[in-house]
């Protein structure tokens, strides 16, 4: 079983608009999602590389941030172990939207101040 330790998000500010990277494992670029806002909603714009399923996740994860953070952003995800089970790959769902989610409250907080 792996401990998924090595799961990091690194978040890199471009101008007003923020990029943040999710690797773990054997770190690579999986999948980009590119959330912004347009018109009364948020859009997401998404590209996976073929064979990949990191997709699944950064739809999404760009999605909220964008919302929260009323800016544009990019989620690139890279995360990659051998031989997962189902209960693994759920595992590394639930750490990298915690991460997120943690992220996104000290970002809240900084604004704050």
């Amino acid at each position: 079983m792996h401990s998924f330790d090595d799961i990091n998000l690194q978040a890199i500010p471009a101008g007003r608009d923020l990029l943040l990277m999710i690797t773990g494992g054997e770190a690579h670029i999986g999948a980009a999602s590119t959330a912004y806002a347009e018109g009364e909603g948020i859009q997401v714009q998404t590209t996976a590389v073929p064979g990949h399923k990191e997709h699944v996740l950064t739809a999404g994860m760009a999605k909220r941030a964008a919302k929260v953070l009323d800016r544009t952003v990019t989620v690139v995800m890279g995360i990659h172990y051998d031989d997962l089970n189902r209960e693994e790959i759920n595992r590394i769902s639930e750490i990298t939207e915690a991460l997120l989610e943690q992220w996104l409250e000290q970002a809240r907080t900084e604004e704050s101040r």
